[in-house]
C-alpha cells in the first residue's frame, strides 16, 4: 500500500501544491520552518482524520484563507483509493473516501495505516501519562475497530460521571444510584480496553528491544511497562471505595483513564538517565516496533514518515537506522532534513525508485538524484 499522489490548497504554508510519489522512498530536504513537516502531517490528516502538529483543525488553514483541502490517491490491496479532507472556517469538516462522505470519521481509521517518526515524539517521554496514553490508543485503534468504540464510549462515560459529581456538590445533593449507571458504563468497557492494552504491550516488548538493539549495537536493555488501577484490582469496587475522594475532588480519582506506561533503560527510567542519543533511540525503536506489529495485524505494510530523525543521533546510530529502512521489509517511506547528504546516504543503500523534493516556504521544486 502507497500513497501515489497528494493535493493541498491552503493547507498551512502551501497556498497549492501537488505531488506524485515513489512507492519507495521520498524526501522533502529544506531549512527549518520551511514547510516539511507540514507535508507530512497532510499526509498524517489523511490516515487519522486529524494533524498531528494542531489539534484544532481551523488553524490548519492557511492565513488569510476561509478552507483548507488535503486530498491523497492511494494504492491499496490492488485498488485505487481517493481519500479527501476539506474544511471550511466556522464549519463542520468532511472526510470522503470514494467521493462518499463518513458518518463518522472513526468510521475511517485504520484503512490507510501509518506510523510516524517526528521530534514531538519526545513527550512521550518527557510529558505526562496522556501523551503515553495517546500512543497506545492510536496504535490498537488503526488496527482494532472494537477497541476505538469501547475508547469513545467510556470517555463518554467518564465525562458524564465527572459532570455529575460536579453538579452533586453544586446543587448539594447525592444521588448513589445515578452516578452507579455511569460507574456500569467505566466497567463494561473499561475492562475490555485494559485487556487489550495489556495484550498490546506484552507483544510490542520483544520486538521493540531488537530493534533498539539493532540500532544501538546491543549494548543497553529497555523495557516498556503498563501501570494501571485495573491491574490485580476489581474496577467495580476500586469506584465504589473511591467514591467519597471523588465527591470531594469533583472528577472520577480510578480508572483506565489514570494508566500510564514506564518507559525503561537499564530499569531505569530513560526520563531521568538516558541521554539525548539514547531517548530518540528509544523513540525510534518503539516506533519500528508499531510499524511490525500494524504490519502483521492489518495485511498491510503501514505507510513510514521519518521527520527529522537524524538529530541528537551519533554517526553510528544513522547508519544503523538506514540499513533498517533500507530493508525489503519496510514499503513507503517520506524523510524529511536539512541534511541532504542523509538522504543521499539512504538512497543509495536502497538502490530503488525515489524522489526528492525541495522545499521552500511553501515553494516545491523536485531536485535530481
Amino acid at each position: 500500500m502507497y500513497i501515489q499522489e497528494l493535493s493541498l490548497v491552503n493547507f498551512k504554508n502551501f497556498e497549492h501544491a501537488e505531488f506524485k510519489f515513489s512507492e519507495g522512498l521520498n524526501c522533502f530536504i529544506g531549512n527549518n520552518g520551511a514547510g516539511k513537516t507540514n507535508l507530512m502531517d497532510a499526509i498524517h490528516y489523511l490516515s487519522f482524520c486529524k494533524s498531528f502538529l494542531n489539534s484544532i483543525d481551523a488553524q490548519n488553514i492557511r492565513f488569510d484563507q476561509d478552507f483548507f483541502m488535503v486530498q491523497g490517491k492511494y494504492s491499496r490491496l490492488d485498488s485505487d483509493e481517493t481519500i479527501y479532507c476539506g474544511l471550511k472556517r466556522n464549519q463542520k469538516k468532511i472526510f470522503k473516501r470514494n467521493q462518499k462522505e463518513y458518518k463518522k470519521l472513526s468510521e475511517h481509521i485504520g484503512l490507510i495505516p501509518l506510523i510516524i517518526v517526528t521530534p514531538s515524539d519526545t513527550n512521550l517521554i518527557s510529558g505526562g501519562s496522556e501523551e503515553r496514553r495517546r500512543f497506545v490508543d492510536a496504535v490498537i485503534s488503526q488496527y482494532d475497530a472494537v477497541y476505538l468504540d469501547n475508547l469513545i464510549r467510556y470517555n463518554r462515560a467518564l465525562l458524564q460521571r465527572n459532570n455529575l459529581l460536579k453538579q452533586f456538590t453544586g446543587g448539594n445533593s447525592f444521588h448513589l444510584e445515578t452516578l452507579e449507571v455511569w460507574d456500569d458504563q467505566l466497567v463494561k468497557y473499561g475492562l475490555q480496553i485494559h485487556k487489550s492494552r495489556m495484550a498490546f504491550i506484552e507483544k510490542l516488548q520483544p520486538v521493540f528491544q531488537k530493534y533498539y538493539e539493532l540500532i544501538s549495537g546491543g549494548k543497553e536493555l529497555v523495557g516498556l511497562h503498563m501501570q494501571s488501577d485495573l491491574t490485580g484490582s476489581d474496577f467495580e469496587l476500586l469506584l465504589k471505595q473511591s467514591v467519597g475522594k471523588d465527591r470531594a475532588l469533583q472528577y472520577t480519582t480510578c480508572g483506565i483513564h489514570k494508566d500510564d506506561f514506564d518507559f525503561e533503560l537499564a530499569g531505569n527510567p530513560i526520563k531521568r538517565f538516558g541521554s539525548q542519543g539514547q531517548k530518540k533511540t528509544y523513540l525510534v525503536a518503539l516506533k519500528l516496533a508499531q510499524f511490525d506489529f500494524m504490519k502483521e495485524l492489518s495485511g498491510l505494510t503501514p505507510i513510514l514518515l521519518l521527520d527529522d530523525i537524524f538529530d541528537k543521533l551519533d554517526k553510528n546510530r544513522v547508519e544503523q537506522i538506514v540499513k533498517l529502512v533500507a530493508d525489503d521489509h519496510f514499503g513507503q517511506i517520506f524523510i524529511t532534513d536539512t541534511n541532504r547528504e542523509h538522504l543521499d546516504q539512504i538512497i543509495i543503500a536502497l538502490g530503488t525508485e525515489s524522489r526528492i523534493y525541495t522545499i521552500s516556504d511553501g515553494a516545491v521544486l523536485e531536485a535530481n538524484l
